[in-house]
């Protein structure tokens, strides 16, 4: 062996032996070994007065030991987390504290759309509202971004930006008005269309319950039901057009009436007695649909969906613009609006759009329709101000 080849043999040895240096003195950690954020179960259990990351959904605001609220937030002082979106139960909640300089990104006042996102925050795991939670936290940021910054997500709340905005929504960012609506028009007009019975195998998909993958949630009543008891019988699911079909005429027919932005599945006795009314708050209690309401012309949904209703509705007005064979289809401030392509009342859908925030059961029901079923997006899940930009 030269002396020469004895030298080039020599440095990588030099080099790994520096690497490992560095790993023992604490300069930098290998990427086998980098820190697995804790579940918010596990946060709760641990509660040991250190400093961890804590991986969770954003399903509220904490006001008291057990009170969470999920809209109208006082204020951007503290964050609920949970271990499901769709969690309810505050005993399975991390009460997370936001000191003063990570309100405004992450405080739920100024940003209500991070409701129903996963996130990832550093802090003391230490009682907070004499309940379980984090303190002196240090870091808030989108699950699996790492750092303290947004993280994007398709979910931008008011003037916020997403990720496909530099692609699919390239030719509508910037514009308001009459303009955008006309830009998104052109935009998720481009899709792949369904017959009505493909219909029933992409609701078992969109609408599956993430903590029961049998089962769909049926978008009034909330219930969970198994995927397989659908059709026209008693305590069934079937298919929901939330722009009634009457409104425009379009039936069942390949189109509007196929068209899976817009349809959920639903209890058959409360999709019948919701049947063509308009929205609208007010009326007597339906059954079988807790939170529900309805009278002689409108119907109610339930608080936590009455965004989501919302949002669909403002799809369909832009989707259907009368030309491509359908009816122009536009949202008034009435109601009894029959066979008229019109839905209302426009005013309430708006405040309702407000008012529920997108959450993750809509975040990801807008991707499989995109990525799986027809390849269009819902723009007002991803920009939910929007809705303000043209209507308001």
């Amino acid at each position: 062996m030269t002396r020469h080849q004895t030298r080039r043999r020599a440095l990588p040895t030099a080099l790994a032996l520096a690497s490992a240096l560095v790993v023992l003195l604490g300069l930098t950690a290998p990427a086998s070994q980098a820190a697995t954020p804790l579940t918010v179960a596990q946060a709760v259990a641990t509660q040991d007065g250190a400093s961890h990351t804590v991986r969770g959904y954003v399903v509220g605001q904490p006001t008291a030991t057990s009170t969470v609220v999920r809209s109208a937030f006082p204020n951007d002082y503290a964050l609920a987390i949970a271990d499901t979106a769709s969690g309810t139960s505050t005993s399975k909640m991390l009460y997370v504290q936001l000191p003063s300089a990570l309100r405004s990104q992450w405080g739920l006042k100024t940003n209500p759309s991070l409701m129903g996102r996963q996130v990832d925050v550093t802090g003391t795991l230490a009682a907070y509202f004499s309940h379980p939670g984090m303190t002196g936290t240090t870091a808030v940021a989108t699950a699996g971004t790492g750092g303290g910054g947004t993280g994007g997500g398709t979910g931008g709340g008011a003037g916020g930006t997403g990720d496909y905005d530099g692609t699919y929504y390239a030719p509508a960012v910037g514009k308001t008005g009459s303009a955008l609506k006309t830009a998104l028009h052109g935009i998720i007009d481009d899709q792949t269309k369904l017959t009505y019975d493909q219909v029933w195998t992409a609701l078992k998909d969109t609408d599956e319950d993430p903590n029961n993958t049998n089962n769909v949630v049926e978008i009034y009543s909330g219930r969970s039901i198994a995927k397989s008891d659908n059709g026209g019988g008693v305590d069934q699911w079937n298919r929901e057009h939330v722009w009634a079909k009457s409104h425009g005429d379009f039936g069942t027919a390949t189109g509007p009436g196929t068209d899976v932005h817009h349809l959920r599945p639903e209890d058959v006795t409360v999709n019948s007695t919701r049947g063509n009314l308009d929205f609208d708050d007010g009326g007597s209690a339906v059954a079988q649909c807790t939170g529900c309401l309805s009278d002689s012309d409108s119907f109610e949904p339930r608080d936590a969906v009455k965004g989501d209703v919302a949002r669909m509705i403002f799809y369909m007005a832009v989707r259907y613009e009368g030309d491509d064979g359908w009816a122009n289809l536009e949202m008034n401030n009435a109601v009894g609006n029959g066979s008229a392509p019109n839905i209302g009342r426009l005013s309430v859908l708006l405040q309702w759009n407000a008012q529920d925030p997108v959450d993750a059961f809509e975040m990801r029901r807008n991707d499989r329709i995109y990525t799986t079923w027809q390849h269009n997006r819902n723009p007002f899940v991803d920009h939910p101000e929007w809705a303000t930009a043209i209507w308001g």
